[in-house]
């Protein structure tokens, strides 16, 4: 459905041809919150993409703090400021397509990063359910595909589904492997990690492995482990925000031990690309962009190129 309606958005401005090509001159950015280090990546990556193409393109850049109301006042600030791309971190999915068709009709392309968006032209995101396999296969490969496992969910977002989804998919081809819970929601955020588990460990006395869907959960998690006295536990997760990042070469947090990592720059800067391609009047080479997630461990986090790294362009 997603393509369906991305393609169809698409149609619509290749079929107007050369004739509506414009260059990039004004850009806005609406994002979940300036203070997060991801979105903080993201802005960068989309900030330096865009002068790459117009060393004098304007670039607004604004965070709506997760408030619906405060991300469309952002959308129409931009379409009355005359921008030509909106790059678009949808506050709700399915709640901004009056607000994206609004955009559109000015003539304003609008490419959604990281999450989905009804109605957008394009969109780009982390490979999420291979994020979920990759960090779940960690696991399976590290009982030898035997033993009592976790998936701690989260608030049913697309990111978030595709991440149980792909770790689902790696724990199914472990036979010797049992799901012990996967519908637990963690909120997203450490103090939820931290109570879901509580209440996971008092509840099961053998667990091998926690796969968390993503860094917070993971590190409240932990905690919540370490405050049972419980050890021997495998946790992963995804994202390969900071805070894991500093866990995974803290030696007083063994049981943290994969990050299935998202690049927030990178993401960034495709999505300007296609933007640009699409105010080219040029077809992207795929209509929803999918970027690959690397596996981020206790082994290799040394190398890790992180979300705070400076980047040479």
């Amino acid at each position: 459905m997603l393509k369906k309606i991305l393609l169809a958005s698409a149609a619509l401005m290749i079929a107007s041809g050369a004739a509506s090509a414009k260059d990039l001159k004004s850009i806005g950015i609406s994002l979940g919150s300036l203070g997060n280090p991801f979105f903080i990546a993201l802005s960068k990556g989309a900030e330096a993409e865009a002068k790459k193409t117009n060393p004098n393109v304007k670039v607004q850049t604004v965070g709506y703090d997760y408030d619906l109301g405060k991300q469309v006042t952002q959308i129409d600030n931009f379409i009355a400021s005359g921008v030509d791309l909106i790059l678009l971190n949808p506050g709700d999915p399915k709640a901004l397509k009056p607000a994206i068709a609004k955009a559109q009709k000015a003539g304003i392309i609008v490419v959604a990063v990281d999450t989905y968006a009804d109605g957008a032209d394009a969109a780009v995101t982390t490979d999420n359910i291979q994020a979920g396999q990759i960090a779940c296969q960690y696991i399976v490969d590290k009982l030898n595909a035997k033993g009592d496992v976790i998936i701690e969910n989260g608030p049913q977002v697309s990111s978030v589904i595709d991440r149980v989804v792909g770790c689902k998919k790696a724990f199914g081809a472990a036979s010797g492997l049992k799901i012990l819970s996967s519908d637990q929601d963690a909120k997203g955020s450490r103090d939820g990690g931290l109570s879901v588990m509580q209440s996971l460990l008092t509840r099961f006395q053998k667990v091998d492995a926690i796969f968390a869907i993503n860094d917070p959960q993971a590190i409240g998690s932990n905690l919540a482990a370490k405050q049972q006295n419980r050890s021997n536990i495998i946790i992963t997760s995804v994202d390969g925000a900071p805070d894991i990042e500093a866990a995974l070469k803290d030696a007083n947090s063994p049981m943290i031990q994969a990050s299935a990592s998202q690049d927030p720059y990178l993401m960034a800067r495709k999505a300007v690309q296609v933007g640009v391609d699409i105010l080219s009047g040029k077809k992207p080479a795929e209509l929803v962009t999918l970027i690959p997630p690397t596996l981020v461990t206790r082994d290799n986090v040394k190398d890790y190129k992180g979300w705070q790294a400076v980047r040479a362009d």
